[in-house]
């Protein structure tokens, strides 16, 4: 079966930023990406890129031009509807086109009624076609904003009637009010669109509002159909494309790269600037390092402007790859981080980019390649928010008698159990102490000073920290001790701490240390219900630990296989400390909890595929664990909670409802398969 048009589907993601496909007529659109702006007017001038240029040289699967302008044109209109708007502009792959909007927002009013502009656009064969919508400008009042979302949600009913088998994409407008652009996401998202944009934000940029910006695009992702990409309109400046990837928006488009061509100028990473104020060129792209700047300088116009025109686009889609290759990388959140202090407006962005923390954590995957610090907001970021969550809530002690604590010169020595070797070797001959560990994170039980993040972080070390925030961590390893009624905490202070710890012990309680992080990073990964499950138990605090085999590396010690009664029930993985759950394992959870921990519940039609290690599809899924985040080991089971397969998620379960298709989870073995 061929897949259905104008659907998408997330592949990758990292942060809120997502590589994904969006399925059109004309070919797939693979996603972050840009649309260059055709004007259908300027095809063919001197000093302007053709679309087949564009998409040779640039890669592009798609492209935007104007709906509103080819309509004005008698002779464009009549061309358009007789061989459609992709022989009209000449590009063979997906177009996408505007409605006339932004000129209603430039010159107050278009000669054009809402529905008219949406069936011509039909008419056309456009791919993803977009409504009359009305602009809210920045400087408007409340009452306006709300008088116009009121309009575009009227107009929008509307136009979903008459797209056909067009991609519509509906605007999400609301001015400089997070509140109403969440109103807006809601009611927009109610209707059947297939893309939407967040409107009336060129102003915004222009101003450098960056802040505003970024509770803008948060305020309309928390109530967007997430099975939808989300077109930020008129942002095509590398400047703000890490920040917007980061934050959700899929699609962006600019004419920009030749408005300012045109002028003399070049677009970096960082700014804008006039060829003539340059002194040499900053850049590798093609045409910068294929021309010194006297070279460029002597062009005439209109080859100048083709030249810079190439530039400018040459570094807009390398800012969009290196903000794929960082979702790739689960480094999104680090790039928009870093790009931020390029720009002293950018910079303030900063106060508001962790500004939706439960919806954020919702999507952030729970496995990744590494963590990066940048600045203090990194400790805002979902993944540590989630690490300190979990550790709060499922970490259990091994013993309520002694804590002991080891802070300083911890970040440059991991993992902590490896650096702190000898230390520990000696703390455990005489006690059978908890160990934790200080860290930028908050404290760390030594158990899990492998998990990812812990132990692929680049940070700074505590002392590093501000005051406050130092006193802050300590505190915390306060009310750590305190909320688990330890008899003693105390910090680590070398032989002095030995002697001490040796006197206040009179025997020392034996204890399997490789059992403890294995039931620690279990906890933290599956939640204690499920490793109650796993693990048979004399009582609340101990294990039957003869019948549990635990194999290691003889290289390097760590763990590989978890054995139960003879049962494979888990396996370590070297890259980022946690487990993957094998088929006894997951039925063990199944006999040993209650629905929905960590189940992905899948209907009937999907069972026998799914058994067979296919994939399950979003359409196929009944419910999922509210607890489960993207990347997360699964369950997979049918509607009688009967063991299905085990695999790892891809969508966060409060969005597998709105996908139409696209993996839901990547099974790793069904129940025919041998595991």
């Amino acid at each position: 079966m061929a897949p259905k048009l104008n659907t998408f589907e997330v592949l990758k993601r990292s942060a809120l930023g997502r590589i994904g496909r969006f399925r059109t007529a004309h070919g797939n659109i693979e996603t972050p990406t840009i649309l260059p702006v055709i004007n259908p007017n300027l095809i063919g001038e001197p000093g302007n890129l053709s679309p087949q240029e564009i998409k040779k040289e640039f890669r592009a699967d798609a492209v935007i031009t104007n709906s509103y302008i080819i309509w004005q044109s008698d002779e464009l209109k009549e061309k358009a509807l007789s061989d459609g708007v992709q022989k009209l502009i000449g590009f063979d792959g997906a177009v996408m086109t505007d409605s006339g909007t932004f000129q209603m927002y430039m010159y107050g009013d278009v000669q054009v009624e809402p529905l008219e502009i949406v069936k011509f656009q039909r008419d056309i064969g456009s791919d993803i076609g977009t409504i009359l919508d009305l602009f809210t400008k920045p400087d408007e009042d409340r009452e306006k904003a709300e008088s116009d979302i009121e309009g575009t949600f009227e107009r929008g009913q509307g136009s979903v009637g008459v797209k056909g088998d067009m991609a519509l994409a509906g605007t999400i407008q609301g001015g400089v009010y997070p509140d109403l652009r969440s109103l807006a996401a809601k009611r927009m998202s109610s209707l059947d669109f297939d893309v939407h944009p967040i409107g009336g934000v060129v102003p915004i940029m222009e101003s450098y509002r960056y802040k505003k910006l970024t509770e803008v695009i948060l305020a309309a992702k928390r109530e967007l159909n997430p099975a939808r990409p989300v077109h930020l309109f008129g942002a095509g400046h590398p400047m703000v494309i890490p920040l917007a990837v980061a934050l959700g928006c899929d699609l962006f488009d600019s004419a920009s790269y030749a408005k300012f061509a045109a002028q003399g100028r070049m677009m970096f990473a960082d700014s804008t600037r006039f060829l003539k104020d340059l002194d040499d060129l900053p850049c590798s792209c093609p045409v910068c390092s294929g021309h010194t700047i006297q070279e460029l300088k002597s062009l005439d116009k209109a080859t100048q402007t083709k030249m810079l025109a190439r530039h400018n686009l040459h570094v807009t889609f390398k800012a969009l790859r290196q903000a794929r290759q960082a979702i790739y990388e689960g480094t999104i959140w680090e790039l928009a981080e870093r790009s931020l202090h390029d720009h002293p407006r950018l910079n303030r962005a900063l106060e508001s980019i962790y500004t939706e923390p439960e919806l954020q954590e919702r999507r952030e995957p729970t496995a990744g390649r590494r963590f990066f610090y940048t600045c203090p907001t990194s400790m805002q970021r979902p993944l540590v928010r989630r690490f300190k969550q979990r550790f709060i809530e499922r970490y259990r002690p091994r013993t309520k008698y002694l804590l002991i604590g080891f802070m300083g010169n911890l970040e440059a020595r991991k993992p902590y159990g490896t650096a702190f070797a000898d230390d520990i070797r000696k703390l455990r001959a005489v006690s059978d102490a908890d160990i934790m560990f200080m860290s930028y994170y908050g404290p760390v039980p030594l158990e899990l000073d492998e998990v990812y993040p812990i132990a692929q972080s680049l940070v700074p070390d505590v002392h590093q920290l501000p005051k406050d925030v130092q006193e802050k961590l300590k505190d915390e390893f306060e009310k750590f001790s305190h909320d688990n009624e330890y008899q003693m905490a105390v910090m680590y202070d070398g032989d002095t701490t030995i002697l001490d710890v040796e006197n206040w012990y009179d025997d020392v309680p034996m204890r399997t240390h490789v059992f403890d992080r294995v039931l620690a990073v279990s906890d933290f990964q599956f939640g204690n219900a499920a490793t109650d499950a796993m693990f048979p138990k004399k009582d609340d605090m101990n294990w039957v630990t003869n019948e549990v085999k635990i194999k290691t590396s003889r290289k390097t010690g760590k763990i590989r296989n978890v054995i139960v009664e003879g049962e494979h029930i888990l396996s370590m993985r070297a890259h980022d400390g946690l487990f993957t759950l094998k088929q006894d394992g997951a039925k063990r959870i199944l006999a040993g909890t209650k629905a929905p921990t960590n189940r992905l519940v899948v209907n009937d039609d999907s069972v026998p595929f799914n058994k067979e290690g296919k994939s399950v599809f979003a359409p196929f899924v009944i419910s999922a664990d509210p607890d489960l985040r993207p990347m997360d080991e699964c369950i997979i089971v049918d509607g009688n909670d009967e063991f299905v397969a085990v695999g790892r998620m891809r969508l966060a379960p409060d969005e597998i409802e709105f996908f139409k298709t696209g993996i839901a989870a990547e099974v790793r073995s069904g129940s025919d398969d041998e595991d």
